[in-house]
């Protein structure tokens, strides 16, 4: 069964801000920012800054799940098997 959003509160910039996210983004969240050794709240950072770049910026949490998709992307194997080594930034 799919759990519905769970809103926690991030200090990004010195600022608080609410994300909403399913838990199973959470997890995979908290899993990214174990794996590059940075706090949560850093992770998170990095995603809302290379969203701001954007042209036409989406919401945090939607780019959180975009950010975290084209992760898992990227360490799914292709067509041949090989494993792209390429992580979002």
């Amino acid at each position: 069964m799919v759990a519905g959003p769970v809103k926690r509160s991030i200090t990004i910039a010195g600022h608080p801000t609410s994300i909403s996210l399913e838990p199973v983004f959470w997890t995979a969240l908290e899993a990214a920012a174990a794996a590059a050794a940075l706090p949560l709240s850093a992770l998170v950072a990095r995603i809302d800054a290379q969203r701001i770049a954007a042209a036409n910026p989406p919401n945090l949490a939607s780019a959180i799940r975009v950010w975290l998709f084209e992760r898992a992307l990227a360490a799914a194997p292709d067509a041949t098997g090989q494993i792209n080594p390429a992580q979002p930034s």
